[in-house]
């Protein structure tokens, strides 16, 4: 079928209208944000403020301690983020590029994880990290990160699986040990899902609420997710400062999406092949 200009056109004025209806919420948002009290509750409403008020973000950021939950959320964020990429990475290429016994069954054991709802494994693991005395500290959502994922290293292993045997022959016959293959040749070529698994990990991490609502009781150890929860909660009826921190809450995974786009779609790309 040609593509003609017309179509174009359709297809264009169809993303746009879409784009618009995606992002008019995130609009609404930081335009509430800037309001006085009496513009947002105002009838009819009024779509602009007369005079925008950047102090709101400034108050409602000091109305608790969102520093500390922006720098826990930090923390949890970069340290899930690297045990992912380590742990995924070694795994997928062992899968990937190694003959062993039983590795076929090893792998469907692996893959088999990904149906067990995390609901079930809620309580057996509250109650091994209160053994551990982990328990109200940051650790039990920092280190099962560096244990891996069976659907990230699925998406690596898939990527690895397409890569020719030869090259890594070839850098034996040039004396490079394994770990020298592992680190100088492959983990350079898995730039592109290293990233989407890294932007992934920081979607879901730093949006994650259940998690530290489960493990954290002390209000110096939240992250954003449950400080932002907590806020609302004192804030029900202010929409002004609630809607100024859920905005500070959204800011950074959009950065990293806006930075990281073009190597999420070479790494989708190069799994699925």
């Amino acid at each position: 079928m040609r593509i003609t200009k017309s179509h174009k056109i359709i297809v264009y004025s169809i993303l746009v209208i879409l784009s618009l209806y995606f992002l008019f919420p995130f609009a609404w948002a930081l335009i509430t944000a800037l309001k006085t009290e009496g513009e947002a509750f105002s009838f009819p409403p009024t779509f602009l403020p007369d005079v925008p008020q950047f102090g709101n973000f400034i108050e409602a950021w000091k109305s608790q301690p969102f520093g500390t939950y922006f720098m826990n959320s930090v923390i949890v964020t970069v340290m899930t983020t690297i045990g992912q990429i380590i742990s995924c990475s070694l795994v997928a290429y062992g899968f990937a590029r190694y003959d062993f016994k039983y590795k076929n069954i090893l792998f469907i054991l692996l893959l088999s994880t990904m149906m067990i709802p995390w609901d079930v494994t809620m309580i057996p693991l509250y109650m091994e990290f209160n053994l551990f005395g982990w328990i109200n500290t940051l650790k039990p959502l920092i280190v099962p990160a560096f244990f891996g994922s069976a659907y990230n290293i699925f998406l690596l292993r898939q990527f690895l699986m397409n890569i020719p045997k030869d090259l890594e022959s070839a850098a034996r016959i040039d004396g490079a040990n394994e770990f020298q293959i592992f680190y100088k040749i492959f983990l350079p070529i898995m730039k592109g899902p290293l990233t989407l698994i890294a932007v992934l990990n920081i979607l879901l991490v730093w949006n994650d609420y259940l998690g530290p609502l489960i493990y954290l009781n002390d209000q110096s150890k939240y992250t954003m997710a449950l400080g932002l929860a907590s806020f609302k909660g004192v804030h029900e009826l202010q929409i002004i400062p609630i809607m100024a921190m859920t905005l500070v809450m959204i800011i950074p995974p959009v950065i990293v999406f806006a930075f990281a786009q073009k190597y999420i779609v070479e790494g989708v790309s190069g799994s699925i092949k």
